[in-house]
């Protein structure tokens, strides 16, 4: 019963009702409540982040829910720099940094409370909790999130009349809070780029987090296998829909649109409408990730022969980016420049390529000018975290240009991709496209593949596929 609906069926609210409405409710403020586990390491994170911005006010918001449709709108998924230094997953919240004069800061979060039951906002208003749902109160998110919680509807008030130091605030994520500060974009993009660099490196929860994303993952693609029959039955829409129903029981839902690509849509890097056919005899690209209840995602893609064989040809497309990603994975060691396991794949594809008549050599020319590129498309790997491209604000000198550290997580995915109108190679490569994912911790001497659970060369992807079907 949303306030100024129009055509609703009711034209107001009788004083009677509203008495009715307001009386006769059972306590229920939740007592007794534990510490959330992440909550001593988002202390840390936020002291990390406070030593880089001595004497200024940080207001980090997580954002406002975001209309799909008319009065309908997207399931909330907060901003990442937010869960991230606060553990709290609230929506219309905001994380705000104080300075103190030592040079440090206080953190307090501003969180949405509960509706009073002494007016009819409980019931009738934009964020109903007879509505949408039950929140935290203030005093129960204290306690769960180790910070001072203050009201929500108070923030522009407070941030407009706050004074004595500079300001900086993430922008794009709640209008209200940003227009009650005074902040110089460039300098919001610093804080933005800061809370980026400060996740490049996970700590332990957070690797703990992503082996369950990436273990669940593990799970959703041997669901996928098992019912390959059935979208041969009926369309792609069927594998996409047995990989959701993994992500919603085990975590909070997919991590991003999942890629379920059969035949030549393989070729298509971010395709997300599956809607097509599943024949025996194409192959299936499977790119797909569940993100856990705390919103870390895996990020795995796997291709598979629909019928459960390679074809000699599809074996030797496969082959190639199976030998591309052992050699980019070889260079993912604590110390290697990042971009090296990009470049020790690419290199080998490119070589591949020229072998094939595809692009002209030598290969070492090919690569250097990037003619792979028109077959291989994109780098070869990101990182990983609570965004599937995660650390996406990170300054160059610190991800791309940088070197890999101990507790940085991130993707080796070499593919190739011949499109289905590309008159550069022979009719029977086109439509086929191979890409293989697999998530990678940096460890104190080299590297652990936490998607090893999942096969990845030819000969290891059929016996599975067999064994299951089986």
């Amino acid at each position: 019963m949303a306030k100024g609906r129009k055509n609703g069926l009711y034209s107001g609210i009788s004083e009677e009702l509203s008495a009715l409405m307001r009386t006769g409710w059972a306590d229920t403020e939740q007592h007794g409540l534990r510490r959330d586990e992440q909550a001593p390491y988002a202390a840390v994170r936020r002291e990390a982040l406070s030593a880089l911005f001595p004497g200024e006010r940080l207001v980090i918001p997580s954002g406002n829910l975001k209309v799909r449709s008319n009065d309908d709108t997207y399931a909330f998924r907060p901003y990442s720099g937010y869960v991230h230094m606060s553990g709290d997953r609230a929506r219309d919240g905001a994380l705000v940094l104080e300075p103190r004069a030592d040079g440090g800061h206080d953190a307090y979060c501003y969180q949405l409370p509960r509706d009073s039951r002494t007016d009819d906002e409980f019931w009738t208003g934009a964020t109903a909790e007879l509505w949408m749902g039950r929140r935290r109160s203030l005093a129960e998110a204290e306690l769960v999130l180790g910070l001072p919680c203050r009201d929500v509807r108070r923030a522009p008030e407070d941030l407009a009349a706050a004074s004595g130091a500079p300001t900086r605030i993430v922008r794009g994520l709640d209008p209200s809070l940003e227009a009650a500060v005074t902040s110089e974009e460039e300098r919001d993009a610093e804080l933005e780029g800061a809370l980026s660099d400060l996740r490049l490196v996970k700590d332990a929860w957070e690797t703990v987090e992503l082996r369950k994303a990436v273990d669940s993952t593990v799970r959703g693609f041997t669901d996928v296998i098992g019912e390959l029959s059935r979208a041969v039955a009926s369309s792609e829409r069927w594998i996409e829909g047995t990989f959701f129903r993994r992500a919603r029981l085990e975590g909070n839902s997919v991590g991003y649109g999942s890629i379920c690509a059969a035949g030549e849509h393989a070729t298509i890097m971010h395709w997300t409408d599956n809607d097509g056919p599943v024949r025996p005899g194409d192959l299936l690209l499977l790119d797909a990730g569940v993100e856990t209840h705390t919103l870390y995602t895996a990020d795995v893609t796997r291709t598979l022969p629909i019928d459960g064989t390679f074809t000699p040809l599809q074996r030797t497309v496969y082959d190639a980016v199976y030998e591309a990603q052992e050699a980019g994975m070889a260079a993912v060691k604590p110390g290697a420049a990042y971009r090296d396991f990009h470049e020790a794949a690419q290199r080998h594809l490119a070589v591949r390529l020229v072998e094939w008549g595809f692009i002209e050599g030598p290969a070492e020319r090919a690569y250097d000018l990037g003619l792979q590129r028109r077959f291989t498309m994109a780098g070869t790997g990101h990182m990983l975290g609570l965004d599937v491209h995660d650390c996406a604000r990170a300054r160059n000198e610190a991800y791309v240009d940088g070197v890999l550290e101990p507790g940085m997580v991130l993707t080796v995915e070499p593919g190739l991709y011949f499109q289905p109108d590309d008159l550069t190679v022979p009719q029977e490569w086109r439509g086929i496209g191979v890409r293989i994912e697999d998530d990678l911790l940096v460890t104190e001497d080299g590297h652990e593949n936490l998607s090893a659970g999942l096969p990845r060369s030819a000969d290891d992807v059929e016996e599975w596929m067999a064994r299951l079907a089986g």
